[in-house]
């Protein structure tokens, strides 16, 4: 089996995508950012070559560098991400951190299956107790219809 070793066109149009994905921005805010449209934010977005001005300054909007853009690879990007905000040996990474991002590794400290059965208990004692109410309502009821 053969495998095609040329290497990927570099669509920059889409590598800012994926930057500003990543980042969280939506078209509108860097649209914005930039005096343009949307469309005309979809329309980089689309392109598989930018004008490198145009890039220069799509960057400063998103906050990064034009060659961070360009030398974009998303799954090391992702990974980087998350080896960043996430420090396995505190179970709270980047908030403890100062950098005000949240990874939360929460162990339980009970036994899951021993709450299910205190919620089935609970609910089974709410039952008696509707049941046992009804019975009285049902019992008055009779009474009131014995009297006429």
């Amino acid at each position: 089996m053969e495998t095609d070793t040329k290497p990927f066109k570099k669509h920059i149009g889409r590598k800012v995508l994926q930057m500003r994905e990543l980042l969280g921005f939506t078209q509108e805010a860097v649209a914005e950012k930039l005096g343009i449209s949307q469309q005309a934010v979809s329309k980089i977005e689309q392109s598989e070559k930018i004008d490198a001005s145009m890039l220069d300054r799509v960057a400063k909007a998103l906050g990064v560098t034009a060659e961070s853009i360009k030398n974009l690879e998303e799954g090391a990007t992702v990974y980087n991400i998350v080896q960043n905000n996430y420090d396995s040996s505190t179970n709270e990474g980047a908030f403890q951190q100062g950098q005000g991002v949240g990874v939360h590794n929460h162990q339980c400290t009970f036994n899951p299956l021993d709450k299910y059965i205190e919620a089935v208990d609970k609910i089974e004692k709410l039952y008696e107790k509707l049941l046992k109410s009804e019975q009285e309502k049902v019992a008055l009821l009779k009474g009131q219809l014995g009297k006429l």
